[in-house]
């Protein structure tokens, strides 16, 4: 998109901001158009401005013409573009940047349909693994059997009901045994002990302790949480203990097969200190297409030092070779993953 100029752009801005709103900030289209916006404003209000449409689907943004993050802040006189992309959506973390109280809400109400959307998903398969007790399913049940049950239950609709299961509100298992009606009341042992399959993409009602930080391949369990959803731990986290006295939260999931995805997992490297070698670390985790989220330091003492890390691994093997990496440099003392 073409980018017009405009030489008398700073002397009108600087005259307009003094004589009318000191506390704004005006901002160029890339065609022209001036666009008035609150001071400390980002390129995602901006987006906002242009179209509610653009702020959802904006991945990038010029400003000059140069890229720059997403979270900057616009100075008087800038032209920015907005770079869109056809399946993008808000990203959760705009919230804690945006000033627009029209970006905020439109971020918090697309995320709010979004997960209302996922939960509505999850929450049916939560009740479809709950009926396998009862050797049924949500499709059995039928349209009647269904239609009783919202009436029992005080809920207007199917999807209602799946939402509040899939965000924890309603627990599946009760659900279930209040719907099927079993022949003799026999019940399938197999059916129940099933986990539930974790793949990965059940996007925000779906989460992972940031406690224990479970890993494809780790033993976890699922505690249905009130309005979270499900939160994934390892099933050795120290935590869970005061879980414990609800037993009914609890239900039993494990990794899909066909899992493909990044996972923060923290790690605390032991190292001598020395110049540079934060840095030598760094680039030995980058190395290994390991994303790094956040580090820390820890000085122990004058000749050691602890570094934890944060960063992004897609299983335990993926998280075994960058250990075995670290481990190999000489700078390493001991590199191990934090323990549950």
């Amino acid at each position: 998109m073409e980018i017009q100029e405009n030489d008398d752009s700073e002397e009108f801005l600087e005259s307009i901001k003094v004589d009318l709103f000191p506390d704004k900030v005006y901002v160029f289209t890339p065609n022209g158009d001036i666009k008035r916006l609150p001071k400390g404003s980002t390129c995602v209000d901006f987006a906002y401005a242009v179209h509610t449409g653009v702020g959802n689907r904006c991945v990038a943004a010029k400003v000059d013409r140069r890229l720059v993050p997403l979270r900057t802040q616009l100075r008087n006189g800038q032209t920015v573009e907005v770079i869109t992309a056809r399946g993008a959506t808000p990203n959760p973390s705009w919230v804690n940047f945006v000033v627009t109280a029209k970006a905020r809400t439109a971020i918090r109400q697309f995320l709010k349909t979004m997960r209302r959307t996922e939960a509505e998903d999850l929450g049916r398969r939560l009740l479809d693994h709950a009926l396998g007790e009862f050797q049924t399913s949500v499709r059995k049940l039928g349209k009647k059997r269904f239609s009783e049950l919202l009436g029992e239950l005080g809920v207007d609709s199917t999807k209602t009901l799946f939402a509040q299961i899939g965000l924890g509100e309603r627990l599946a298992p009760l659900i279930a045994k209040r719907a099927a009606v079993p022949e003799g009341g026999h019940t399938s042992s197999a059916e129940a002990d099933t986990p539930l399959d974790i793949i990965g993409t059940e996007g925000l009602v779906v989460s992972y302790a940031r406690c224990c930080f479970p890993l494809p391949g780790d033993p976890i369990i699922g505690y249905l949480s009130a309005g979270r959803g499900i939160v994934v731990h390892r099933d050795d986290c120290g935590n869970l203990a005061q879980y414990r006295k609800q037993p009914e939260k609890w239900i039993s999931v494990d990794w899909s097969e066909s899992i493909d995805r990044a996972f923060t997992v923290e790690i605390r490297v032991e190292v001598i200190n020395r110049v540079g070698v934060l840095a030598a670390v760094t680039s030995q985790i980058s190395d290994l297409q390991t994303n790094i989220e956040s580090v820390s330091i820890d000085e122990r003492d004058g000749d050691s030092s602890t570094i934890t890390f944060q960063i992004h691994v897609k299983s335990r093997h993926h998280l075994g070779k960058v250990l075995r990496s670290l481990m190999s440099m000489p700078e390493v003392l001991h590199a191990s993953r934090k323990a549950a």
